[in-house]
């Protein structure tokens, strides 16, 4: 049995998105009153808002990576365990870059209204992150 059409829609988020850093995907996935919440204490409205934020990341982590672990579907809910990394190449939550590879481990509730992500909650292991970026400072 293939994906259904919510969990099509997060691989796309990721692969297209964030992967490819391809904010022209932006519209044809996420809501136009699509709400963001992250671990690094964002709360953003709209597209324009997540696409600032999607430039923020890449600026600062290079080669920016998510690895979809698993995805989990129940009704217009779809759960994601993921995997980010990316290379430090400039600032990141108070740490100038070391251009050393950083992952950490994470996950993901997107809510659907209709076909696109009406709101997406993430919440990543900040603390594996930030003892990897203490280390790399070093």
């Amino acid at each position: 049995m293939g994906l259904s059409m919510k969990k099509q829609q997060v691989r796309r988020f990721y692969q297209k998105i964030w992967d490819s850093y391809d904010k022209t995907v932006i519209a044809s996935v996420l809501h136009r009153d699509f709400t963001f919440r992250g671990s690094l204490g964002q709360q953003l409205k709209g597209h324009d808002g997540f696409a600032q934020y999607l430039d923020m990341v890449h600026k600062a982590l290079g080669d920016y990576h998510c690895a979809i672990e698993e995805l989990v579907q129940e009704g217009d809910k779809v759960f994601a365990k993921m995997c980010f990394s990316g290379v430090h190449r400039n600032e990141f939550m108070g740490y100038a870059a070391t251009n050393a590879k950083v992952s950490w481990q994470g996950c993901a509730l997107f809510s659907f209204e209709g076909e696109k992500v009406i709101d997406l909650w993430v919440l990543g292991d900040l603390q594996s992150l930030q003892q990897q970026l203490v280390q790399n400072q070093r």
